[in-house]
C-alpha cells in the first residue's frame, strides 16, 4: 500500500477556482476543472474512498452534496471504483446523508453513503518518540486513494478544519468522541496525532468546498461566509496550506499546520489556476482562543443507543 513520503521533493499543484454559488450552472464544470489541474491521476479500477464531512444534519456543518456528487462523477468517469463514507462522532453517516440530501443526490450514480465502522488498530508514531493508536476504518486502510472533501470551516479546537483534519472521520464511530476528549485537551498534541493519522493513511487527495465557508467558530455552530472558492490538490496538506494563505494565515498558523511542517509534509506549491491572493477573505473571523472540545455524557449515551438500535434493525 502506498504511503506518504516524509520529504516531498516534487512540486505540489494546488488548483484554486472562483465559484460564487452552488446554483452556478457551471458548478460541475468548475469542480472538474480544479480536479483536472490538481495533479490527481486516477487509474481504472482504483479503489477510491470519497470522504465528505458529515458532522451532523446541519447543512453548513457538512460538505455540500452537489460538491460530493460532482467529485464522484469525475472519479467514475476516470474509471475509479468509488465508495462514499464517513464516521461522525455522534449519529450515523447514513442518517446525516439522508437528512442533508446527499443520499438522494448520489442515487443516480448508483452510489450510497456507508458508515466507516470496521475498525483496525493503527499505530501512530508521534514526535519526540511518542506513540499512540487509533482504531481506523478498514474501508479507509484498504483503499488505494482517499479523496477528502471538507467544507472550509473555523474550528474552536484546531482554529481551522480542512482536508487533513477531515481525515479524522476515518476513525471509527464513537472512538472519535473518546479521542477528542482524551487527546484533544492539548491542541498541539492532538494536531500531532492528526498529522500522524494522515501519514498512516493511503495517499490523500483533497477537494475543498469553500463556496460558503463557516467562520467565527466551528465546526458546527459558526456563521456562513461567502468565500466563493473551490480548491483541489493531489496532496491534502498542500491544499490546506494554500487555504490558510487565502485566509491570511501562514502554513503554521494552525496547530495542525505546524504539526505537518514539523513532519516536512510540504514541498514547493504551484498554482496552475489562481493564487491565494486572488481571493478576498477580508472579514473572515477565526477563533483566537482555542478551547478543549468536550462531549456531554448524556449525548455520548444517546449516540450509543442510536447505533445499537440501528444495528438491531439491520
Amino acid at each position: 500500500m502506498a504511503r506518504h513520503s516524509t520529504a516531498m521533493q516534487n512540486a505540489q499543484p494546488v488548483a484554486l477556482e472562483h465559484c460564487p454559488s452552488y446554483q452556478a450552472p457551471d458548478l460541475e464544470a468548475k469542480i472538474f476543472n480544479v480536479l483536472e489541474h490538481s495533479g490527481l491521476r486516477v487509474r481504472t479500477g482504483q479503489r477510491v474512498l470519497v470522504k465528505p464531512n458529515l458532522l451532523m444534519p446541519r447543512p453548513l456543518a457538512c460538505t455540500t452534496p452537489a460538491v460530493t456528487v460532482a467529485a464522484c462523477t469525475w472519479l467514475l468517469e476516470h474509471g475509479a471504483r468509488v465508495n462514499v463514507g464517513d464516521s461522525p462522532g455522534f449519529g450515523r453517516a447514513e442518517a446525516v446523508a439522508q437528512k442533508i440530501g446527499l443520499t438522494e443526490a448520489l442515487r443516480p450514480l448508483g452510489l450510497s453513503v456507508t458508515g466507516l465502522n470496521r475498525p483496525v488498530a493503527v499505530r501512530l508514531p508521534l514526535q519526540q518518540g511518542q506513540k499512540t493508536s487509533f482504531m481506523v476504518a478498514r474501508q479507509a486502510m484498504e483503499s488505494d486513494l482517499i479523496l477528502s472533501i471538507p467544507r472550509v470551516k473555523a474550528h474552536s479546537q484546531m482554529r481551522l478544519t480542512l482536508a487533513v483534519k477531515n481525515c479524522f472521520g476515518c476513525v471509527s464511530s464513537l472512538r472519535k468522541a473518546l479521542i477528542h476528549a482524551r487527546e484533544g485537551r492539548d491542541p498541539d498534541y492532538f494536531a500531532d496525532c492528526l498529522a500522524a493519522l494522515w501519514a498512516a493513511l493511503p495517499p490523500v487527495a483533497a477537494l475543498a468546498d469553500g463556496i460558503t465557508a463557516m467562520h467565527i467558530t466551528g465546526p458546527s455552530r459558526g456563521q456562513p461566509f461567502a468565500l466563493g472558492l473551490l480548491g483541489a490538490s493531489s496532496h491534502a496538506a498542500a491544499l490546506d496550506a494554500s487555504l490558510c494563505a487565502v485566509l491570511g494565515l501562514p502554513p503554521d498558523g494552525t496547530p495542525l499546520g505546524a504539526a505537518l511542517l514539523r513532519r516536512k509534509a510540504l514541498g514547493h506549491i504551484i498554482y496552475p489556476l489562481h493564487r491565494p491572493e486572488d481571493f478576498d477573505a477580508s472579514g473572515f473571523q477565526l477563533p483566537q482562543k482555542l478551547v478543549h472540545t468536550s462531549f456531554h455524557p448524556a449525548r455520548f449515551l444517546q449516540s450509543c443507543l442510536r447505533r445499537l438500535w440501528a444495528a438491531c434493525k439491520s
